[in-house]
């Protein structure tokens, strides 16, 4: 495969014309693979079983029964469970775990004859903004071996930046895929809360877990949440409104209201370059007609305090089952029961998700509940009400994605927080449950990659990808 390819339509010709077979197609990207090793964006590569399935789809082709992703290889993200294959949440406590089952996102997926070439490395249980928590080392960005790739989905985003899959499946809670999307040149999409089933996904912070795809193109995006969105009787928050067809209803979208945050613009913590990127597509959207208009927004600094309290609240208690008994980990050194507990867990966890347990356990304990994480949820319930009347008003809420480009990889945190307030822009839309997407807005001037955020109404998906087509083309 000596041809880059940047959307399944381009692959599908390729295939029709006879150019290329699916085979050929994943042999160039295992190519790619090994070309870009030192990017660290692989955790582990099917190689073997994705030749055969290759194969498999070729046939299913030839025959006219494949299916809708015949021809797309994808790459998931290291906390997706594949039955049979191990599924270690980058971290050392599940080092030789083996998924029992399918999530039901995999499942899906295959269904339509999907390849799946590996599984990507990502933040340690999915936490942090860098991908630099990961037991098994940081991931670099294609554009500057000498800059991170974001997180958590940091993996999935390079593997689609250097094209070593057409595609990549990711997960969202505070910014997981659109971050490393922004950092790395690419399509992040995050879509509503409830529309894509967490069955099988291992858990950071269930309230705000959302599977979502990385893409160079809208049409590939559209297409994958509208194969893996809808009702799964395995998880009980999915909605059961029916899922549109969205790859087939891309259409122009008409003109359209647009608020953006004036404290992006207002704020000495976002990089100038940043700031210039939103300038120029307010001046372009106002140029094609659409009504842009600056808002303050009230609730911005209770974002990133609501946000981490809930989710690390969360990930306390969805990560005591990490215990050194059921399964994963256990210390060689651990004598008894307690030490047992104590010394798997200490070992087993990186020092960001210890730091996570400890905060969440400390902000649900007796004392503290009502102080800190019960005045969260009223944060949370403010934040929502407020963007969703925003949202009445206005089609859309433009944001930069992040406050600035990669930074360096080892940039001295002294300070987790600093850290934390990366996340300032894409947690608004996690702690509403609203569908939000980040997309490339060209590079800085050392060439670094920029993206900018498109916020919706609740499961205004549809009207998102639409706009996010558009946006692209200006």
């Amino acid at each position: 495969m000596t041809k880059s390819y940047s959307s399944l339509t381009e692959i599908k010709s390729g295939l029709q014309s006879g150019d290329i077979t699916v085979e050929k197609l994943v042999k160039g990207y295992l190519s790619k693979i090994a070309l870009n090793a030192h990017l660290n964006a692989f955790n582990e590569v099917f190689e073997n079983e994705a030749l055969i399935c290759a194969q498999k789809v070729d046939s299913r082709i030839q025959q006219g029964i494949a299916g809708k992703l015949a021809g797309m290889v994808i790459a998931i993200k290291d906390n997706i469970s594949y039955k049979g294959h191990k599924v270690n949440a980058s971290s050392k406590i599940l080092e030789n775990f083996t998924a029992v089952y399918s999530s039901t996102i995999v499942e899906r997926l295959l269904a339509e004859d999907a390849v799946i070439i590996g599984r990507c490395n990502c933040d340690e249980f999915a936490m942090g903004a860098s991908n630099e928590t990961s037991y098994f080392g940081p991931v670099k960005n294609h554009a500057d071996n000498t800059k991170v790739s974001g997180g958590s989905s940091g993996g999935s985003a390079v593997a689609v930046q250097a094209n070593m899959c057409l595609a990549a499946i990711g997960t969202d809670t505070g910014g997981s895929v659109r971050q490393p999307a922004s950092f790395c040149g690419v399509i992040g999409f995050k879509p509503t809360y409830g529309r894509i089933s967490r069955h099988g996904i291992i858990a950071y912070a269930s309230s705000f877990d959302q599977v979502g795809p990385i893409t160079h193109s809208i049409e590939d995006a559209a297409l994958l949440v509208e194969i893996m969105a809808g009702p799964d009787e395995y998880d009980s928050t999915l909605s059961k409104r029916e899922v549109p067809s969205y790859s087939a209803e891309l259409k122009e979208p008409g003109k359209k209201k647009i608020a953006y945050l004036q404290e992006s613009l207002s704020s000495p913590g976002v990089d100038p370059e940043v700031k210039n990127a939103l300038i120029t597509y307010i001046d372009k959207l106002r140029a094609e007609g659409h009504t842009v208009k600056a808002i303050a927004f009230d609730y911005l600094d209770y974002l990133v305090p609501a946000y981490y309290i809930l989710a690390m609240a969360e990930a306390s208690s969805n990560l005591a089952r990490y215990d050194g008994v059921h399964y994963g980990y256990r210390s060689p050194a651990a004598t008894d029961l307690q030490s047992t507990y104590k010394r798997s867990r200490s070992e087993g966890f990186g020092k960001e998700v210890k730091r996570r347990i400890m905060l969440g356990t400390f902000v649900l304990s007796a004392g503290y509940y009502d102080a800190y994480y019960a005045k969260a949820q009223r944060a949370r319930r403010l934040i929502r009400e407020k963007t969703d009347n925003i949202l009445k008003e206005y089609d859309f809420i433009l944001t930069p994605t992040a406050p600035e480009p990669a930074f360096p990889v080892g940039r001295e945190q002294k300070d987790p927080v600093v850290m934390y307030l990366s996340d300032i822009f894409t947690v608004q839309a996690s702690l509403a449950g609203l569908p939000a997407i980040s997309l490339p807005a060209g590079n800085n001037t050392k060439g670094l990659p920029l993206g900018l955020q498109l916020l919706a109404a609740r499961f205004g998906e549809q009207e998102l990808l639409n706009f996010s087509k558009y946006f692209l083309n200006l």
